[in-house]
Order: structure tokens, then sequence, then C-alpha cells
């Protein structure tokens, strides 16, 4: 019976794939084995010493302490794609608000007053204050083409723009699934140079932490509309609120309200609806769920951020599992600990990841009693389990 702590509401559907027979699932579970969450912030939560996964119901993991958990050999999942339609139509939605001035217009709209002859003369004389422009012929550049970024591109090209993309780490099997109309750029700047509109899909981190400043937004057009709907700190809000009254920057729209933010003119903040849609938080919780089921009984890692993907068919019915950094003689070190004790390897997959790497074997036998310790004491050793 494993114990499956979850620290948010996680959709039915993806706890549903947790069968009551092998899982007890709850809010407040002790000693769990997993802990499921999506927005809470766990850098300050104990770390359980039977806690062996954590899976969050989303993409962005800022809210977890990675490296701390990375240290102990537990894997951290996400679930990357799963909410990436959610985002792009909010994306979408983002430039025509923007482009059109709906949230300014809606304002005035609302704020009309006397009777429906007053209110007629009012529109017909307010109206061109909130002229607008149309999206074809415009370009979009997109900063990371990860499985949101993907989709945004391609929906961009759908309706008429140019799009232009910069992510150093597009994989081949990714650029496959952009159109061939998507144009590479070869850095951030490049990209800024050109675009009308710009997104960003990428993790707040170091590299990306205030992507866009004071000294990026004098490269860019003149009238440009700014999204972010990935993570608060990517963009200066107080460099594009200044660019804004310089009239260098024509809109921002972003999910991250603060109070320079919420009511300044041209920009529209929205309560971090990027991934708040049944349909997302459905797949999201179906994904995560799944993932973490398949660690905890097979050991496989899918769609982990801090440990190298590893799904390997059982070829036999005894299996261990080897969390490690990834220092020379590893491999071999493991081995000669089985192999003393007599145990025959069927099979065994390794594969690294940065300083880490993990691990699975396959064995004709179960473990006698002793050996999983004298793996788990081999120095650089942070996990091993027998599944």
């Amino acid at each position: 019976m494993y114990k499956i702590l979850t620290l948010n509401n996680i959709a039915s559907v993806g706890l549903s794939r947790l069968p009551r027979e092998h899982y007890e699932v709850s809010g407040n579970a002790q000693d769990p084995d997993a802990i499921l969450l999506r927005s809470f912030k766990m850098h300050d939560l104990p770390i359980p010493p039977t806690l062996k996964a954590v899976g969050r119901a989303g993409a962005g993991v800022n809210n977890i302490p990675v490296e701390k958990l990375t240290r102990l050999g537990i894997p951290v999942f996400n679930a990357p794609g799963a909410n990436a339609n959610a985002v792009k139509e909010l994306v979408i939605a983002g430039m025509l608000l923007a482009c059109r001035q709906i949230g300014s217009a809606w304002d005035f709209a609302r704020g009309l007053s006397g009777t429906d002859s007053d209110i007629n003369k009012a529109v017909e004389a307010g109206k061109k204050n909130f002229a607008g422009f149309e999206l074809p012929g415009r370009t979009l550049g997109v900063i990371g083409l990860g499985a949101i970024g993907r989709l945004v591109a391609n929906a961009a090209i759908s309706l008429g723009m140019k799009v232009v993309g910069f992510d150093p780490g597009l994989t081949v099997e990714g650029a496959w699934q952009l159109s061939a109309d998507v144009k590479k750029a070869n850095s951030v700047d490049e990209l800024l140079k050109q675009a009308d509109f710009v997104t960003f899909h990428v993790p707040l981190v170091a590299a990306t932490k205030n992507l866009i400043n004071a000294e990026r937004l004098k490269i860019m057009k003149d009238g440009v509309v700014i999204l972010n709907f990935a993570r608060e700190g990517i963009v200066d809000d107080a460099a594009v609120a200044q660019a804004i009254k310089a009239g260098k920057v024509y809109g921002y729209i972003c999910d991250f309200p603060t109070n320079l933010l919420k009511n300044h003119a041209r920009v529209m903040t929205l309560p971090h609806l990027g991934a708040s849609t049944a349909e997302a938080e459905d797949n999201c919780a179906v994904m995560v769920a799944e993932q973490v089921k398949d660690f905890l009984e097979n050991g496989n890692i899918r769609n982990s951020v801090n440990f190298p993907d590893v799904v390997a068919p059982r070829e036999a019915s005894h299996r261990l599992i080897v969390a490690n950094a990834n220092v020379p003689n590893m491999l071999g070190q493991i081995s000669e600990t089985l192999g003393q004790a007599g145990l025959n390897i069927h099979d065994m997959v390794n594969r690294s990841r940065g300083d880490y790497a993990y691990t699975v074997v396959d064995l004709d036998s179960a473990l006698p009693g002793g050996v999983l310790e004298k793996v788990a004491s081999i120095e650089g050793v942070l996990m091993a389990r027998a599944v």
C-alpha cells in the first residue's frame, strides 16, 4: 500500500489512476511515499524520510525544492504539455485584448451614463480613442519553443502572422512539430528587434530573470506588445511600465497582478489563469498521477525535471533502481556488489543528466538480505530501492 499526500486539490480523474487497493490518497497522509501538488509552496515543508517522489500537476516547479530533493535521490515529476492548449488560447486572447484595447474600451463603456441616446452619442465621440490594429502581417516573437511555445507559434501562423522563435534547447522532435513558416532567431536580441508582439514560454531561472529589462526595451520596436503567461520575474515590470509611459510599449498583458500593474494604463493583468481550465487541470492530474504510479511500482522515470528519463519494460520479476551522482565506475561498483551476492543481471539501463544518473537493473532473483543496504552505502548513491 502506497501513501500519497496531496497538498492541493488534484482533479479526481487523475487520482482515479491510483487504485484504492494499492494507494491511500489523503490531504493529511503521514509518512507518504509520494506528494502530489499544484501551487503549494514546499520550500519550508520538512521532507519525510519515506518520500520517494513528488508530482507537480503542472509545468513549473518553482514552488518545489528541486535541488534539495535531487540530493536525496527523489525525482520531481511535472506535466509538460498537459496545459499547453489552455495557455495557447490565453496568449491568443491576450494579443487580441491588447491590439484592440478591449480592457480600456470595456471600462469606458461600463462608465457611460444617461439615456440610451446620450450613451450612443458618447460612444460615437469616444470610440476613436480605442482604435486598434489587426494581427495578420504582424510579427510574433516566441521565446521558448516547448509544448506551449510550439502551439502558440503554429496558431499565430494560422492567423496570418509572421512568427520568429528562439530556443537554444529545441529538440529535433520539437522542430518537427513546428510549422515550416516559423523563422529561427539566433539570439533573444535578434528576435526582439523583429517582434511586434513577444511572448515567453520559459521557466524562471537565473538566465531568464528580467529577460525583458530597460536595456532590451531600447532595441525593441516602437509600439510592441508584451505578453507574459509564463512566470512572474521574467519581465521587469517597472521597466515595462516606464516604457508604456514613454510610448515605447503599446500594451502589456500578463498573468501576475501587482500594485504597480493592476491599474496601470495599457496593462491588463489576469489572476494567473494560464492553465485554469477544467481540461488542463484534468490533463495535468492524469499525467502526473500515471508518472508517479509508474515510478513507485516499476521505477520508470518519465518527465522528471531532475533525473533523466528511463522507461524500461520489465525483463524479470525483480528490479533494483538506483539514483546516483554521475561519477566514474558507478555502474562497476553496483554490478560488483550484485555479483558478490550471486545475483545475475538480466538487463541494465543507465542514463545520465548533468551531475546525476539513474539506473534500472532487472535481476533473475530477489535481492538477499543486506544487499540493498550495500548498494545504498556506495559513495555517490543517493537512493536505492527494490521494486
